[in-house]
């Protein structure tokens, strides 16, 4: 078995790929950042350079 270790962040409208040991966990899917993993509540994207999530 191949185990994973990046994959891309579980936010739709986002570009990143997240390392697994350093991606923030929530219902069993890995995010970059709390504002992805909270679903942009308040409109904020996540902040990595060239993605435009938010």
């Amino acid at each position: 078995m191949v185990a994973v270790s990046s994959m891309k962040c579980a936010c739709d409208a986002c570009l990143c790929v997240v390392e697994t040991t350093r991606a923030i966990a929530k219902e069993g899917k890995y995010y970059c950042s709390e504002a992805c993993a909270n679903g942009h509540p308040d409109g904020k994207g996540c902040g990595h350079e060239g993605c435009i999530c938010g």
